[in-house]
C-alpha cells in the first residue's frame, strides 16, 4: 500500500489503505479542524522525531467498551481508601505536561511535542479534549487526557507520580462515561496496562462500525464535571 502525503486541504485517504503497521499518511499539520476530521474517521497523529507528521489507523484496534471495565483487586482496595481527589477538566495542560515529562519504562522519550500540547489545548478550549485528574494534598499527581466525539472517547496518554493515581482517574472517568451513555474508549494500540482494564483488540472494520454508530450522537462539549465519586467505579 502507498503511504499518502496529505495536501493542504483537511482530507484523508480511506483508513483501510493503511500500511500493515497502521501508517496511513504523512504531512499536514495539527490544526484543530484537521484533528477532528481525523478522529472522526478513525485516524490519529503519532509524531516521530525527525519525520513529518505521521497519521495512523491500526488494524486491529484496542477498544474498551465502557460497560466492560474490569478492576483488579489491588486497585479496588486503593479506590476504597479514597486517597485521591478526582477531577475533570481543571488542569488539562498540566495533565498533558505530566504525560510528556514523566518517564515510562521501556520508552526512551516522548511523542508529545510542544505542537501536540498547543493543538490539544486548543481542542480543550473548544470543548472536545478532556482530562481526568488525580489530586493529592492540592497537587496534581496523575491523570489522562483524550478527545471526545459523539459517544466515543479517544484516550491519548496517562501519567502518574503516585502509585495508582492514573488508574483511579481512568476507572472513575470510564464510570462517568458509562453514566453519560458513551459506547467505548479507544485505546488505539495494544498495551498490557489497558488490557487489565478489559480493553481488547478488534478488527479495524469493526472499530469503524462502532465509531460510525457513536458519531450519530452529538459531542458532549466541555468543560466536563464529575457527577460521581471514585467509589462509584467499584459498582
Amino acid at each position: 500500500m502507498p503511504v499518502y502525503r496529505l495536501p493542504d486541504e483537511h482530507v484523508f485517504p480511506p483508513p483501510d489503505e493503511a500500511e500493515e503497521d497502521g501508517l496511513l499518511a504523512v504531512g499536514g499539520d495539527l490544526d484543530p479542524d484537521r484533528l477532528l476530521i481525523a478522529y472522526s474517521q478513525g485516524i490519529f497523529p503519532w509524531p516521530h522525531r525527525g519525520w513529518p507528521m505521521l497519521w495512523f489507523s491500526p488494524d486491529p484496534r484496542m477498544v474498551l467498551p465502557v460497560s466492560e471495565l474490569r478492576l483488579q483487586r489491588s486497585l479496588r482496595q486503593t479506590i476504597r481508601k479514597q486517597r485521591f481527589e478526582i477531577r475533570l477538566d481543571t488542569d488539562f495542560r498540566g495533565v498533558m505536561q505530566g504525560c510528556k515529562d514523566v518517564p515510562r519504562a521501556g520508552q526512551p522519550g516522548t511523542w508529545i511535542t510542544r505542537g501536540m500540547i498547543k493543538a490539544y489545548t486548543e481542542l480543550h478550549k473548544l470543548g472536545f479534549a478532556h482530562s481526568a485528574e488525580a489530586w493529592l494534598e492540592g497537587e496534581l499527581v496523575g491523570g489522562l487526557y483524550g478527545l471526545s466525539l459523539g459517544r466515543a472517547f479517544f484516550g491519548e496518554s496517562m501519567f502518574a507520580r503516585e502509585d495508582d493515581a492514573s488508574k483511579v482517574a481512568f476507572a472513575t472517568l470510564v464510570r462517568q462515561l458509562r453514566l453519560w451513555q458513551f459506547d467505548f474508549v479507544d485505546a488505539q494500540v495494544h498495551t498490557r496496562h489497558l488490557e487489565r482494564f478489559g480493553a481488547r483488540l478488534i478488527p479495524r472494520a469493526e472499530f469503524l462500525g462502532l465509531l460510525k454508530t457513536a458519531l450519530k450522537h452529538p459531542a458532549r462539549r466541555g468543560p466536563w464535571k464529575l457527577e460521581i465519586s471514585p467509589l462509584d467505579a467499584l459498582a
